[in-house]
């Protein structure tokens, strides 16, 4: 079992690269010159989101706002302990039903082992977004694919800008359909499985999420990214998180590796290994 996981995420990972290679060329042969506003773009006229962009933001450990407590390691002292942190959805709260909610505490109390995170699983959407590290938007002409691909885990996703057809099979990172509002990219994201978790929190979702996730430039270094959450088998209304996203300026910002599929082997498969036979 772990030989095949690990031969697919390295299959996964080298088709995104190429990819990102095929895609960046795309984009360096249709980005017209800077306009005087900052915000660069595409020869046909569209926003140019390409480039490596990261949220600077605690909601990976919480959506909601939170106070900074001790982390789950004492022995770490404060390398691990929690931040705190202002929210990051509308009104500060996540519309959950009574049943549902019962079910986010039981979860977060237990996150240590039951948050995906920890077993290095896709992060899903829009958790991949506000996550601790960048990812990369590969943007073409506005009729072709936009390819985002995230540090954590190796993820990817490609926003189809020209389908109308609906996701072959439920996935982590759902499948995404994108259109052009103006200089706001819109991506509508079904066929998720409802595995993924949208924090540390315990904050979880099912088969149902319907997410509308939209980036509007706010700046040539600056996006808003929105994202409105639908789920009504747990939720007793949609609800909105906001949180800009930051250009890396760095000069030589890019993508580092980072399969973590290696450091929870242990973890996750640990108990199949068979103990040696006593001597005695």
């Amino acid at each position: 079992m772990r030989s095949w996981l690990v031969h697919n995420r390295t299959m996964v990972s080298a088709a995104v690269v190429v990819t990102v290679a095929v895609l960046a060329i795309a984009s360096a042969l249709t980005t017209a010159q800077t306009p005087a506003d900052g915000v660069r773009r595409t020869a046909d006229g569209h926003v140019d989101l390409s480039g490596i962009w990261q949220a600077n933001t605690t909601a990976n450990w919480d959506v909601l706002t939170h106070q900074a407590r001790q982390g789950p390691v004492t022995a770490l002292g404060a390398a691990f302990s929690i931040p705190g942190g202002v929210g990051i959805v509308d009104g500060d709260t996540i519309p959950y039903t009574p049943e549902a909610l019962a079910r986010k505490q039981q979860l977060a109390a237990s996150w240590v082992t039951t948050d995906p995170e920890i077993k290095c699983y896709l992060p899903g959407v829009p958790r991949a977004t506000y996550m601790p590290y960048p990812f990369q938007i590969v943007q073409g002409a506005a009729s072709n694919d936009i390819l985002i691909t995230y540090e954590f885990a190796s993820a990817s996703r490609i926003v189809r800008m020209s389908t109308t057809a609906d996701s072959p099979v439920d996935a982590w990172m759902g499948w995404s359909k994108g259109r052009w509002d103006g200089d706001t990219l819109v991506v509508d994201v079904t066929g998720f499985n409802g595995e993924a978790w949208f924090d540390r929190a315990g904050d979880f979702q099912t088969t149902s999420l319907h997410v509308v996730e939209r980036y509007t430039p706010k700046g040539p270094d600056v996006l808003l990214y929105e994202a409105t959450i639908d789920d009504p088998q747990i939720y007793t209304r949609p609800w909105t998180l906001r949180v800009p996203l930051y250009r890396r300026l760095d000069a030589n910002a890019q993508l580092v590796e980072y399969k973590c599929v290696e450091f929870v082997e242990e973890l996750m498969y640990g108990h199949l290994v068979k103990s040696p036979k006593s001597t005695r």
